[in-house]
């Protein structure tokens, strides 16, 4: 697996970055549609956590294995992975995060979903017109995204980095402003907001479309939210 994974510029179409998806892929196509959506010259990026507590997360590997999908892990691929590979879990904790539908899953069957998960990078790095765009799933530990990438590039990723790219939810609690050099923006996920939130040059994503908000979709290029072009 790369850690991280630079993207180059899209020539042709959009790129468009969604919030965590919890397994509710029918929700997440028909915000696609709404906004004409083309996977012929579009890309989507994603922040992670495209499995857990909907009801479509097997469909996962459907998604994972389209040319114009790139979603870095997230901790609940991260929660599956360390299960088939016997680390230590809090069970009670992951069946309350939605991982029932995997735990109950034969090993033969998780195995599978954990290879794949297992190869999912932890940071994205898009071109753009307007300079590069980070994607981690929770947060940055440093100032500087340069600083970042050798760590995530070490074998293995020290633990309290891992922790913050996947966990951290500090930043928002302490409405840090103070965001992370050499990107024009960080996207995150992790920590659902009523409307997409930006701290300093990181946009906190998730807007609970897999629970009783929607799916926020942002245009890369311009960093605005794409609007529907048709009803949903």
């Amino acid at each position: 697996m790369s850690t991280v994974v630079r993207v180059a510029r899209n020539p042709t179409g959009r790129d468009l970055a969604v919030g965590d998806v919890h397994g509710h892929f029918s929700r997440l196509r028909e915000a696609l549609g709404a906004v004409d959506f083309d996977p012929a010259r579009d890309r989507l990026f994603s922040v992670g956590d495209l499995v857990d507590r909907g009801p479509e997360c097997e469909e996962v590997l459907e998604w994972l294995a389209q040319p114009w999908f790139h979603a870095v892990q997230g901790n609940h691929e991260a929660l599956a992975v360390s299960h088939v590979r016997g680390e230590l879990l809090d069970y009670a904790m992951y069946r309350a995060a939605g991982g029932g539908w995997f735990l109950d899953l034969d090993p033969t069957r998780q195995a599978h979903f954990a290879e794949r998960f297992a190869l999912m990078p932890l940071a994205l790095e898009v071109d753009t017109v307007q300079g590069p765009i980070g994607i981690l799933h929770a947060d940055c530990p440093c100032l500087r995204w340069s600083d970042l990438l050798p760590l995530l590039e070490q074998t293995p990723v020290p633990p309290k980095v891992l922790e913050v790219c996947q966990w951290s939810r500090q930043r928002l609690r302490d409405e840090d402003s103070a965001g992370v050099a050499g990107l024009r923006a960080l996207l995150v996920g992790h920590t659902p907001q009523q409307a997409v939130r930006v701290l300093g040059n990181v946009w906190h994503i998730d807007t609970g479309g897999w629970s009783k908000g929607h799916f926020t979709l942002l245009d890369l290029a311009t960093l605005a939210i794409a609007q529907p072009i048709r009803p949903r």
